[in-house]
């Protein structure tokens, strides 16, 4: 605790800060990293601070922070895929779409928050490498995450989400790209439920985390 607080006075990189992940927005200021120190993992954009540092750049394979005087960069052992354009699939999300309700098949769930913070900290990197999501994209814009593919047995599958879902939105949020949906995380940590709604086979569907 003590070696903690001098860090913070001294304005100086923890010395295990690691980059965990980077997903690139279309603009910088809407590109989001994922850093690690001391067994917790923070959600940040450029200009937001993180364990004593403020992060200045986000770009491939690369995170900027600013400890006091001292410009630190932080590499991931592999810059991430540049974004591929994808095709707009037979049946995009419709404005008109009926209102979501609950498949029977994957009811509302409770999670400890504790243990929710626990599991996010260690499947982070698992989620990143294993995770496969594709823009949805209607009338030029980003209407939603086609999920192909995530870990089983993850803090995701366990919250519902499946193969071929289309997630369209997280507590009333539109989910137009990746940088968004995870940079919903600190905004999320307060609340006490979290709901999303998903596309699963053409149909809207209602997904619930209550956190106690």
């Amino acid at each position: 605790m003590i070696g903690l607080a001098l860090l913070v006075a001294l304005a100086v990189p923890p010395p295990d800060l690691t980059a965990v992940g980077i997903v690139l927005g279309d603009h910088p200021e809407s590109s989001v990293a994922l850093l690690r120190s001391s067994g917790k993992t923070r959600i940040v954009g450029v200009g937001e601070s993180a364990f004593g540092g403020r992060v200045t750049a986000i770009a491939r394979g690369v995170i900027s922070m600013q400890f006091a005087t001292d410009r630190v960069d932080l590499r991931l052992a592999a810059a991430p895929a540049a974004p591929v354009a994808m095709p707009k699939p037979a049946a995009p999300p419709s404005a008109a779409a009926p209102a979501p309700a609950e498949d029977p098949t994957t009811p509302a769930r409770q999670m400890s928050r504790a243990e929710v913070q626990r599991r996010l900290s260690s499947e982070i990197p698992r989620i990143l490498a294993e995770t496969v999501v594709s823009p949805v994209v209607q009338e030029g814009h980003v209407v939603g995450l086609a999920v192909s593919r995530i870990p089983d047995g993850s803090l995701l599958s366990d919250a519902g989400l499946r193969p071929g879902d289309v997630l369209t939105s997280v507590n009333d949020v539109p989910i137009d790209g990746l940088p968004t949906l995870i940079g919903l995380w600190s905004r999320l940590q307060n609340e006490s439920e979290l709901r999303a709604v998903v596309l699963r086979g053409g149909r809207p569907v209602a997904l619930s985390v209550t956190l106690r």
